[in-house]
């Protein structure tokens, strides 16, 4: 029995079925369409409407974000950083983050804990390198420099 591809979907379906995997911003959702051979007019059309129809929704995937990324063990700059490359405002960025009301530096502390709790730093240059490494996860660099030394100085 030969099978017979179906029939192409509508742009609306095709975005419908790209969020219903997972939430998506404006910005993303509508490159993906245009990569499937949407038109650009079509692919922002169908994304306002959804939009509008509350199926896409900027804020509720910045707090997606938010929530995801923090419980990976990133901090507020790395997430910050993601979020505007997806397209999402400033001010919803500052919304969604304070929404979540994560304590970073119990985050960042228990981060530091698990990766160096058996090893204690033996000088400033090993504290530099540990208050790196949370600085490279996203965390600010006065918290993490705080951190390395007054856990290692416990």
């Amino acid at each position: 029995m030969v099978r017979t591809p179906p029939p192409p979907s509508s742009p609306r379906d095709r975005a419908i079925g790209l969020l219903a995997r997972r939430e998506q911003s404006q910005r993303e959702l509508q490159r993906k369409l245009i990569a499937k051979g949407v038109t650009a007019d079509a692919a922002k059309t169908t994304v306002d409407q959804l939009a509008q129809a509350r199926l896409q929704s900027d804020p509720r995937f910045a707090g997606m974000i938010v929530r995801k990324r923090s419980q990976d063990g990133y901090g507020p700059l790395r997430i910050r950083m993601e979020l505007h490359s997806h397209g999402i405002s400033t001010e919803q960025i500052e919304l969604a983050l304070a929404a979540e009301a994560v304590d970073w530096q119990q985050l960042a502390q228990r981060l530091y804990q698990r990766k160096f709790a058996d090893q204690p730093a033996t000088g400033f240059k090993e504290r530099a390198k540990r208050a790196n490494w949370l600085a490279q996860r996203g965390f600010p660099s006065e918290l993490a420099s705080r951190l390395a030394h007054l856990l290692d100085n416990d």
